[in-house]
């Protein structure tokens, strides 16, 4: 028998080659998006969608996939032959007749045997009148092309409350599209943001400071000299040009550029990629480490809600109020040109020291919080966003930001005012049988935004649309839409990654996206 310590080769090797559970199997790919806590959250949403349309179920399909907990699926009307001929979760002629949620959920929960499904045959009229606590047992409602009137209660219904579930209202007519998301407010830990945390080159810690001193360069040899990591190389040289300025980073462009050179005349051979990377990352040394702005605003916000998350906000903020007025050390580090040892040396100063930091954070927490849920704020500090939503409908009341957007965001603006104007026709009685006439949808978006000229192209485009198909719903249509909306969906579930704060607004005959942003 061979050993290796006091573990045998057999052990080790068995130890490497287990298998993950099931779950695991499942979801792997997207475990490698949101990861343990996201998947959690997921598989603990109710889901209520209104209306089981083809685009409905197209959204529902891209939830029970990945496999949210729950889901309801409302309504009430019969398969028609059109429904039969647009909708890939119906059986075709052999579904006409029979209640349209019925039949999309039978064939739903034949995608995740994992998701709880049910099919709710209410009119969602009669629920809105008689059972209006119905819609607080759902942490997420879908609406698509809901009766205006029916959508406006709802979110009424829904707004009253804060505590209520977030609303995405879908709207779509032919090639054209749009949904909202409403909440009052949504917070987000692990928001996946593409700016970096700070590595503290201009503000370094007494052990890294030590230890990039420590190095004598001089004495190294090729090898070990190609191998020292970045970081070290900056705040040494940092720490040299400090000396020799006053103890000012270099200020303007010529300082800048002379710094860089004091660098690349540090290399042995010309193609030493650590130092490469050290003028690379030069900006670090004279770009200060601050409290990113959107953090800024939340700090001096005085509408913080008395949620945990709330509390760690307010602990954020007198943490950095503290020298060296900076937000917790990360111990998380990029990719560079180093050797292992000396890769993994450098990550244990940063470990350290990230782990001193979040002590000193838990002793300015003024509440009892879960541990993991704090080690995991201090983790993403850097990223976390607390958002402000909006009610559905706000924007439409409100002439002046029509206006504003007109002004930027023409072509988003003219399609949303199409759609809009489609919903105004619909909730106008009497209307004659047939679709609306451009003239009539001109008419409902001068009352939104009176004594306005809109672009005339892009709104003649957008209404020649409507008026083609203002009930059509095609599946490839049908189909982008589910996966857009579910994406989003998935976001406010989970609470990852920033979904859409606003309209999103899409065209799919020029083939473009955009947001109305609030």
């Amino acid at each position: 028998m061979v050993f290796i310590g006091s573990q045998d080769i057999e052990a080790e090797t068995t130890s490497i080659q287990s298998q993950p559970d099931s779950k695991t199997r499942r979801y792997d790919r997207q475990l490698r998006l949101w990861a343990a806590t996201g998947q959690s959250a997921l598989e603990s949403a109710r889901v209520l969608v209104i209306g089981a349309s083809a685009t409905a179920t197209s959204i529902l399909k891209n939830l029970v996939l990945p496999g949210i907990g729950h889901f309801t699926l409302l309504d009430h009307a019969a398969v028609s032959p059109a429904d039969a001929g647009n909708n890939f979760f119906l059986e075709g002629p052999t579904s006409i007749g029979r209640n349209r949620a019925e039949e999309a959920v039978r064939l739903l929960a034949e995608l995740n045997d994992g998701v709880d499904a049910r099919a709710d045959t209410r009119d969602i009229a009669d629920v809105l009148a008689s059972d209006p606590s119905y819609f607080s047992g759902f942490s997420l409602i879908i609406t698509h092309n809901l009766p205006p009137v029916l959508l406006t209660r709802l979110a009424e219904l829904l707004w009253r409350n804060p505590s209520s579930a977030p609303l995405i209202p879908v709207r779509s007519a032919g090639f054209l599209a749009d949904f909202f998301m409403q909440f009052h407010s949504h917070e987000i830990i692990e928001s996946h943001t593409d700016t970096s945390p700070s590595l503290r080159i201009d503000k370094p810690f007494p052990a890294l400071l030590q230890a990039a001193r420590a190095l004598d360069f001089d004495s190294m040899d090729t090898t070990d000299h190609g191998h020292i990591p970045y970081v070290y190389i900056l705040v040494r040289a940092l720490d040299d040009w400090k000396a020799a300025h006053n103890g000012l980073p270099p200020q303007t462009s010529a300082e800048k550029q002379e710094f860089k050179s004091t660098l690349n005349a540090q290399k042995r051979v010309p193609d030493e990629e650590n130092f490469d990377e050290a003028v690379a990352q030069a900006y670090r040394a004279w770009t200060p480490t601050t409290i990113p702005l959107h953090l800024v605003e939340l700090f001096s916000d005085m509408t913080i809600p008395p949620t945990p998350f709330g509390h760690l906000l307010s602990t954020l903020r007198s943490f950095s109020e503290h020298p060296p007025h900076v937000l917790p050390l990360s111990a998380t580090l990029p990719d560079m040109k180093s050797d292992t040892e000396g890769y993994v040396r450098l990550q244990n100063l940063y470990r350290a020291q990230a782990a001193t930091e979040r002590e000193q954070f838990r002793s300015l927490l003024q509440v009892p919080i879960d541990g993991e849920l704090v080690d995991l704020f201090v983790k993403n500090a850097h990223g976390v966003q607390l958002l402000k939503g909006a009610r559905y409908g706000d924007l439409d009341a409100a002439p002046e930001r029509l206006v504003a957007h007109l002004g930027s965001l023409t072509r988003e603006t003219a399609t949303h005012l199409a759609l809009s104007a489609l919903d105004a026709w619909r909730s106008t009685p009497p209307r004659q049988t047939g679709g609306p006439t451009e003239s009539e949808l001109r008419e409902h978006i001068t009352a939104l935004i009176p004594n306005t000229e809109v672009g005339e192209k892009e709104i003649s485009d957008a209404l020649g649309e409507i008026v083609r198909a203002p009930t059509a719903e095609l599946p490839n249509v049908a189909a982008f839409l589910g996966g857009a909306v579910a994406q989003e969906a998935i976001k406010m579930i989970t609470r990852q990654y920033i979904p859409v704060n606003g309209y999103c607004v899409i065209d799919l005959v020029d083939t473009w996206t955009g947001v109305l942003a609030l």
